[in-house]
């Protein structure tokens, strides 16, 4: 079981703009959803909807909705509800009650224990079709009917539901109520892939190459031009996690101050091919029936690793998982490099 992710804020309620400060946003489609939120954040709307694909931000969003909002010194609760088990789910929401042979088994449940803070639903779309009917009762009548316990318990939280899957598909499907999603959906919140977000690829990089140095008290790395190509060039179907493990792995390959494209180690998948490293793909190796000399393969593999690399022999050493002199040897040997020489440019 995932425990809930409860997190408590300071006293007080935190000014909206500077709150969603932290969240890069330079693309219109962003800056709509983003300005959306801040509205919300003050108002005394119980219930909201997030959708986005997966690293899109949505919990980074609830997150600024609440430390933003009305009651930021109350805890914050993240729930995976595709990850826990129905039965484990049920008590972590709504709790338990005292039974005849078990007296001390009452258990107050998140939507009870958070107060007036929030509770954040991921993949709401997967919870149970059972759990689904007790949460549409719970935040329609505001309270949690204690069975056999005399009377209910209050609820007073925030309920914010996030999907990366669309949740009409799922109400289609007979998976997902549809009064739940029309009562989740009083205001509902798109956050755009990064794919459609312009230049924000680049402005979350550079964030991240920042906070870096900050928090290493190294230099500051900047994006190169052929970086930033690379950065708008690609599909980023994992959205912003996925940039932020791309800048990672940079930084630990990278020497010097300037970020380049060969220090992106990029994923792209094609129909019928693994994932090939770098925003552009240079073509494939070929076995035929009748078989390929291993000496021919080899030479094509660095042969692709230095279009790849723009012929650039660090690059390609690390990609290959050899060292620099043992590439430069086979370079030689098999005639390779920029020029045709055996010499490379870098």
């Amino acid at each position: 079981m995932t425990a809930p992710s409860v997190q408590r804020q300071p006293n007080g309620t935190r000014d909206a703009a500077t709150e969603f400060a932290a969240v890069i946003a330079e693309s219109s489609g962003m800056r709509h959803a983003l300005n959306m939120a801040r509205r919300v954040a003050t108002t005394p709307l119980r219930t909201l909807l997030l959708t986005g694909e997966a690293g899109t931000g949505k919990e980074l969003v609830a997150r600024c909705i609440h430390n933003a909002g009305l009651y930021a010194n109350a805890p914050f609760v993240s729930i995976n509800c595709g990850s826990i088990p129905a039965p484990l789910l049920e008590v972590e929401l709504f709790g338990t009650v005292p039974t005849r042979n078990d007296p001390g088994a009452r258990k107050l449940g998140v939507l009870e224990l958070t107060g007036r803070g929030t509770v954040f639903l991921d993949e709401v779309g997967e919870m149970p079709v059972n759990l689904q009917d007790r949460l549409l009762r719970t935040i329609e009548e505001y309270s949690i009917p204690r069975l056999g316990a005399g009377n209910d318990a209050p609820v007073h939280c925030r309920v914010i539901g996030a999907s990366k899957t669309r949740l009409e598909d799922r109400v289609a499907a007979g998976a997902f109520r549809e009064d739940l999603l029309a009562r989740l959906s009083v205001l509902r919140i798109e956050l755009p892939p990064l794919r459609d977000r312009e230049d924000d690829a680049r402005f979350i990089a550079e964030h991240l190459l920042l906070e870096a140095a900050r928090l290493q008290g190294g230099p500051r790395r900047q994006i190169g031009l052929d970086a930033a190509a690379v950065l708008r060039a690609h599909r980023w179907p994992g959205n912003v996690r996925e940039l932020k493990h791309v800048i990672e792995r940079a930084l630990v390959v990278c020497d010097g101050p300037l970020i380049g494209a060969e220090h992106l180690v990029i994923n792209q998948r094609r129909a019928g091919s693994g994932a090939i490293r770098g925003a552009t793909t240079y073509g494939e190796i070929r076995i035929p029936a009748d078989g390929k000399r291993l000496r021919d393969i080899e030479r094509e593999a660095l042969d692709l690793t230095l279009q790849l690399t723009d012929y650039n022999q660090s690059a390609a050493a690390r990609i290959l998982c050899i060292s620099r002199p043992t590439l430069a040897r086979k370079l030689r040997a098999y005639g390779l490099g920029k020029d045709g020489s055996g010499t490379t440019a870098h």
